[in-house]
């Protein structure tokens, strides 16, 4: 006996066009006909071996405004500012 097969299983495969921000662009198999692309290996600082900041979303500014951003400085003046037990115990 022959196996079944379903036909029409499996998405249709295209030669898919990358295009990266940086304007690098490539060939690749996959089932979409396109894709954009942040980063790429052309522009990847672990393939170029340069430093480089990117800030997508804004997500350190809303860190910041989440949590406030607080020095060192200020986090000593919150603790100096409280009172040691032994001062609470003296007091009373």
């Amino acid at each position: 006996m022959k196996p079944v097969m379903k036909k029409d299983l499996h998405p249709k495969w295209h030669e898919c066009k990358v295009s990266c921000d940086c304007g690098n662009s490539f060939t690749v198999g996959s089932t979409v006909p396109s894709l954009k692309v942040e980063i790429c290996s052309a522009c990847h600082p672990f393939f170029t071996k340069k430093q480089k900041f990117i800030d997508t979303a804004g997500r350190i500014d809303r860190f910041n405004a989440k949590f406030g951003q607080s020095s060192l400085s200020d986090i000593v003046k919150k603790k100096k500012s409280k009172e040691s037990p032994s001062e609470k115990s003296e007091a009373l």
